[in-house]
């Protein structure tokens, strides 16, 4: 502060003794105090204490604008250049234009009055000057020990930042027209861009453009009487055929600035540059940018090209457009759209020099910035894409050749012409007849693959295109499609080469599927446009292939909508042909069967196909399945994979039983419970060889809840045959109090990030695994990474439970015997007794009691577990014996008593 204080005081002498000086010494006191200045500031880190600021950048400022006169005047324009160059150069600590400079520069960064009081020195049209030799007039090298002053980046910077602070402001515009070098400046960057010095392009460029985001009434009258926009659009139309692409934009960008920034103020430089061509030089510049690499002059490019998208606005004029608003349109599509808000499309000269870039180039970028460009205009008001579609049509024309252009743009293409559903709400039905067009001729199997998608993300937003496509024929032409695509698979039996071309096409197949289940989706009038097309044999075809599954079992339960009978037909037969290898066909066979199910209606369809037995041969199948250790086909597999098959089959047939007497009664008279016995016993984890072993007592006695918990949740080693047992336990547990339909024990889930899922039991790298929400506890993760019981509170309480299924019960009854393995007499012992207990709690009721009667149960015990059952020693003696006296005091069958 101190020192601030001294500089302030000296300051106030020179003014008192200032008019009194002659100019020379005048001079000289001046740049006698700017060292002093530069220093205190440099001290203070900029913080200036200094009450007569604006008066010093005055003096300073007409010091420095003095001097430049006096080094320019009557020299030719090289020897101009350099005398400016030489004075302005740092040679030395005290040169004195350096020092001006530096000073200037410190003071045009205060405020805005220290600025204006530079701007009103004179200062601006001078520094002008100066710009216009340095970039018309490149230095020749080796002078001074082989540098040039381009190499003095300070100084040039200094110059810049003086420029741009002045010119930023409308005063400082209109002062620098005192000099008659700006529209020379403008000019001379559109002839002389390959011959001007190269170190001044880019702040020459940054300079002018801060002129014309700041130009007045005055400026614009200045620039048109002396045809700068004219002269300029002239040169840069001999510039375009000779100079890079990229120098080119460069040149043409600045000029542009200058149109696009004075319509605001007035139309008139953008009425000269019409008048001369403008348009067509845009055109004929950015066809040159083909083959452009992404980082090479496409800062100037992606401007022109944002300036000539701001230019579709500037006219005087509405557009005046009527068109008809073809129907059906979504329900929520507003048809007082010119109510809207927003910048509006003025100028269709400037939208066509976009439009013809997109139509005459296959340069990705390019296409891609022009499409980019279109969503913004549309963005900008929602009226613009009828604006532009009832005048132009670019959209319908660029459907016609989008199959021509790089497969980026392609995707891009259909992004913008979802939009116009998605956002716009609107349905152009002309442009979705030429997509669909385009989808018929399938000429760039890849585009018709977009296209495609483009579809199928519209149908998927709102039922109304499932009448749409149908009434277009679209419906009918992919079924054609399918028809052919089905019979090339079922010769080639499964067989397929290799390529990229081949790749694109099964993609197209699938997405072909996914459009003809979209279309069928709660739509049974197109369900039955695909039956009557004799479709259904050929779409089961697709069920083999794994990409196209989800798809094609969509399509198969919509046709349960209107024929359970043949839906369950088609899944049943699958089921039943298909290999043991297979694990992943059965597995979403049985997903999609069981969504079915959930309709009763479903259930008779489901008996007369024969659904128990298939589904029950598919337990068959799976003898010796979870055996440890695996063998043949199943060691391929996880054990939990086939713990999951076993889980969805005995869900499809809980599903069937739900609530249904008529399939209840039959599946209990076909002995099928006692068949589901015999199938699940002979998976491999339950005994089959031998007699029982009894112990003499237990050493611990667990329930089947806590065998559950302490199976899957504590550190105890259990093995792996007892798990498997426990789990089929489990499922037959719900199974009988049907609710075993209604669970979730396998979900898909994603791993944590960074956290590997691992199984000791999946298969060798690279054989296809299924995660499911139960995993093992060798697996090592957390016990939220699988569902046991659910929540504690929400456990059923075994007391009140309703036996729905009783026949569920005798197949526990049936394996209870099987609950052994050799080696672990002690644990079977105690897992046999849990069952039993548990057994016996759910026959409490007066109700429970009833059915399992009825059932047989009591004919099971005896024939199951008569060893037990006989022998006073054997432990599950007296829980059996509770048992049957239960069932016993409500009925005793004759078979029973014999």
């Amino acid at each position: 502060t101190l020192q601030w204080e001294t500089l302030g005081k000296q300051f106030v002498e020179y003014e008192q003794v200032a008019p009194f000086l002659i100019p020379e010494d005048q001079q000289r006191r001046l740049l006698d105090f700017l060292p002093l200045f530069l220093k205190a500031w440099e001290q203070s880190a900029g913080v200036v204490v200094f009450p007569n600021i604006q008066l010093l950048a005055s003096e300073v400022s007409k010091l420095l604008t003095k001097e430049i006169k006096r080094n320019l005047n009557g020299k030719p324009a090289e020897e101009a250049r350099l005398a400016l160059e030489q004075f302005l150069q740092r040679k030395v600590e005290a040169e004195d234009g350096h020092l001006l400079l530096k000073s200037v520069y410190l003071l045009s960064q205060t405020d805005l009055r220290t600025t204006r009081n530079i701007i009103g020195s004179g200062l601006p049209a001078a520094l002008m000057q100066c710009l216009y030799l340095f970039f018309t007039f490149p230095l020749k090298k080796n002078r001074d020990n082989g540098e040039t002053s381009e190499d003095d980046t300070q100084t040039q910077e200094m110059l810049v930042e003086i420029m741009v602070n002045m010119y930023r402001e409308e005063q400082g515009v209109e002062e620098l027209l005192a000099a008659d070098k700006l529209q020379s400046l403008i000019i001379a960057t559109a002839s002389l861009w390959d011959q001007c010095s190269h170190s001044w392009k880019a702040p020459t460029g940054h300079v002018l453009r801060t002129i014309s985001k700041a130009q007045t009434k005055t400026s614009i009258v200045y620039l048109q009487a002396v045809d700068c926009i004219k002269i300029a659009v002239q040169n840069l139309f001999k510039l375009a055929d000779t100079l890079p692409a990229s120098d080119v934009c460069e040149a043409a960008s600045i000029i542009l600035c200058f149109v696009k920034d004075s319509y605001p103020v007035s139309s008139a430089l953008l009425t000269e540059f019409e008048s001369n061509d403008g348009y067509q030089l845009l055109l004929k510049i950015l066809l040159r940018c083909e083959g452009l690499q992404q980082n090479e002059g496409n800062p100037y490019l992606n401007e022109i090209l944002h300036m000539l998208t701001c230019l579709t606005t500037c006219g005087k004029t509405e557009l005046k457009v009527s068109g008809n608003i073809v129907h059906p349109q979504l329900s929520h599509f507003d048809i007082e759209w010119t109510r809207s808000s927003g910048m509006t499309v003025k100028n269709l000269q400037a939208f066509q020099v976009l439009q013809s870039i997109f139509q005459k180039s296959n340069d990705q970028h390019l296409c891609g910035r022009i499409l980019a460009a279109i969503g913004t205009i549309w963005a900008w008001n929602r009226v613009n894409f009828f604006l532009l579609e009832w005048t132009l049509q670019p959209i319908s024309q660029f459907t016609d050749i989008i199959h021509f252009k790089p497969h980026p743009v392609q995707v891009q293409f259909f992004k913008l012409v979802e939009s116009i559903v998605l956002d716009l709400s609107y349905v152009p039905h002309e442009i979705l007849k030429k997509v669909q067009y385009l989808i018929k001729e399938n000429i760039v199997p890849f585009c018709t693959l977009t296209a495609l998608q483009c579809l199928l993300s519209m149908t998927q937003k709102d039922l109304l295109f499932s009448d749409i496509f149908r009434d277009s024929g679209l419906l009918g032409l992919l079924l054609a499609l399918l028809r052919k695509q089905a019979k090339i698979l079922r010769k080639s039996a499964g067989t397929h080469l290799p390529g990229l071309e081949e790749g694109t096409e099964k993609e197209l197949n699938a997405v072909m599927l996914k459009m003809v289940a979209a279309l069928t989706v709660r739509s049974v009038r197109n369900t039955v446009v695909l039956k009557d097309y004799g479709m259904v044999p050929y779409i089961k075809i697709f069920l083999d292939d794994e990409c196209y599954r989800n798809a094609t079992l969509s399509i198969l339960e919509q046709l349960s909508v209107i024929n359970y009978e043949e839906y369950m037909s088609i899944i049943i037969g699958a089921l039943c042909s298909s290999t043991q290898g297979e694990l992943s066909l059965k597995l979403d066979l049985l997903k999609s069967l069981l969504r079915i199910l959930e309709s009763p209606k479903s259930h008779s369809a489901f008996r007369t196909c024969s659904g128990f037995n298939g589904l029950l041969s598919l337990l068959s199948d799976m003898e010796g399945a979870l055996q440890d250790p695996p063998s043949g086909l199943w060691a391929a597999f996880g054990q939990n994979c086939i713990l999951e098959l076993v889980f969805y089959t005995l869900q499809g047939i809980t599903a069937a039983l739900h609530l249904d007497p008529v399939n209840s009664n039959f599946f209990q008279r076909s002995g099928l419970f006692e068949k589901m016995a015999e199938d699940l016993g002979s998976l491999g984890c339950f005994w089959t060889q031998g007699e029982w072993q009894i112990p003499l007592s237990l050493e611990k006695k667990r329930t089947f809840a806590e065998f559950l918990d302490a199976a899957f949740s504590s550190s105890e080693p259990f093995p792996m045959w007892l798990k498997n047992c426990i789990w089929i336990l489990n499922f037959l547990d719900h199974m009988a109090k049907g609710t075993l339909h209604q669970e979730s024990y396998f979900k898909e889930r994603k791993p944590e990030t960074g956290e590997a899922s691992t199984d000791d039991q999946e298969g060798p790298q690279g054989q296809e695994k299924h995660p499911v929400a139960f995993e093992r506890p060798d697996n090592k993760l957390p016990a939220t990474a699988y569902r046991l019981w659910g929540n504690p509170e929400e456990k059923l309480d075994m007391r009140d439970c309703t036996i729905v299924n009783p026949g569920a019960v005798c197949v526990m009854v049936r394996l209870l015997p099987k609950l052994y393995k050799d080696g672990h007499a002690q644990l079977s012992q105690e897992i046999q007794c849990a069952v039993v207990d548990h057994i016996q709690s759910l026959v409490k009721s007066e109700k429970s009691r009833q059915v399992m009667c009825e059932s047989g149960l009591l004919s099971t015990i005896i024939t199951s577990c008569q060893d037990a059952f006989c022998n006073e020693r054997h432990p599950l003696h007296p829980p059996l014996t509770r048992v049957f006296e239960k069932l016993a005091s409500q009925a005793i069958e004759p078979d029973v008593l014999r």
